[in-house]
């Protein structure tokens, strides 16, 4: 049975994921520190979890796998739950495959080192379009019915 978890703690796209995940009548589990509002949807589960480094992370990565989606913007988490087997997503829509996870967490490797040698270097990436959402809207949609499938 498939099941979609959500990073949700700063997740751009929790509304589009519930509305994909009841339209396909998946159950979906929102993992969060703290304030969020529980939805009255029966398929939306609402898990509290403890403060402290990675515990979201640590409760979805212990329980996602094969024939699960996992919604997240952690590279560390994704690389743990693409080798569970489980389908990774990014709120923009890109997936994080066996394929491309190690090039990913390579350049976050590379990023957190570049930050730490330079103080003033301003981070910061693009804004969340509207494109972004399409695209995640899409990419959830094809990656629950292959999912379901079993492919």
């Amino acid at each position: 049975m498939t099941r979609l978890y959500i990073d949700a703690d700063a997740c751009p796209v929790k509304d589009e994921a519930e509305r994909v995940a009841t339209r396909h009548k998946v159950t979906m589990y929102l993992v969060c520190n703290g304030g969020l509002r529980p939805s009255r949807n029966p398929l939306v589960e609402l898990v509290m979890v403890p403060d402290g480094p990675d515990v979201t992370d640590m409760w979805i990565a212990d329980r996602a796998g094969r024939g699960d989606v996992v919604v997240t913007g952690d590279i560390p988490l994704a690389a743990k739950c693409v080798a569970a087997g489980a389908r990774v997503l990014r709120h923009n829509g890109e997936a994080l495959t066996e394929a491309n996870i190690g090039q990913q967490l390579a350049m976050r490797d590379l990023m957190t080192d570049l930050r730490a040698a330079d103080p003033f270097r301003q981070g910061g990436g693009k804004g969340f379009t509207k494109a972004d959402r399409s695209r995640f809207l899409e990419a959830l949609e094809r990656e629950l019915r292959s999912a379901q499938r079993g492919g």
